[in-house]
């Protein structure tokens, strides 16, 4: 048996004000260190070995994943991947949720943030926010710099490094996965076999790991979120 572990960063600063945050590079809160720190001790606790660490090239997934392998006392290196960044949100980045669904509607706020192939309208490239006018991004090789992305987009991009990537790497080790909330759920689509309603549904909540035990064959035997008073439904077998 074998072991991957999701763990979407801790709180960001834009998640605590309630905004969009798609590409943007912010950092964690102080709150969001303390759950990544959290994270770590409850996968400590497990006493499991991790062979490989993938993250996103995003600072607040890398900053998590950092306080979790000091937890861990392990200081391996581990493998940045653009494929692995949240949900480009187009036009709407950087807006406030709630004001933003006063303007337009909570339904069509929800079918934004829910819906599996509905993009928002493209964020336009001489816009503060865009991937192409971020400094992180600069120098990052075969990087796609996309305008606005729907959940199926994340979801192409996230499975196809999947499959080329960490898959292989499961056979004979254990994995750990530092990403986001939407590159989670595409992740989460494609190894429990959520129809596109049932995605609809997921949350990933912050800083709170989701351990998925694997066969020889990858086939899922259990899993489950380690921080129980945070768990969410939908993934416990």
């Amino acid at each position: 048996m074998n072991y991957l572990i999701l763990v979407r960063h801790g709180q960001s600063i834009w998640n605590l004000e309630k905004r969009f945050t798609g590409w943007v590079d912010v950092d964690l809160t102080k709150n969001g260190e303390l759950e990544a720190e959290k994270a770590g001790n409850l996968i400590k606790n497990k006493n499991i070995e991790i062979n490989f660490y993938y993250s996103s090239v995003q600072l607040r997934a890398n900053k998590t994943l950092k306080i979790i392998q000091k937890v861990l006392n392990d200081n391996k290196n581990f493998v940045k991947a653009w494929q692995l960044n949240e949900r480009h949100y187009g036009s709407l980045t950087g807006l406030n949720k709630v004001e933003t669904a006063k303007k337009i509607g909570e339904e069509k706020v929800h079918q934004f943030r829910r819906s599996w192939d509905i993009r928002p309208e493209p964020l336009k490239k001489d816009n503060l926010y865009h991937p192409i006018n971020i400094k992180s991004y600069k120098n990052i090789p075969d990087i796609i710099f996309p305008d606005t992305e729907s959940l199926k987009d994340t979801y192409e991009r996230v499975i196809k490094f999947y499959e080329k990537e960490v898959k292989k790497k499961l056979i004979k080790n254990n994995v750990l996965i530092s990403a986001h909330g939407n590159s989670i759920r595409a992740l989460c689509k494609y190894l429990f076999k959520l129809d596109n309603k049932e995605i609809s549904n997921l949350e990933i909540p912050t800083g709170n790991p989701l351990i998925i035990k694997l066969n020889e064959k990858l086939e899922i035997q259990s899993s489950e979120y380690l921080d129980k008073k945070r768990a969410k439904s939908l993934l416990v077998y």
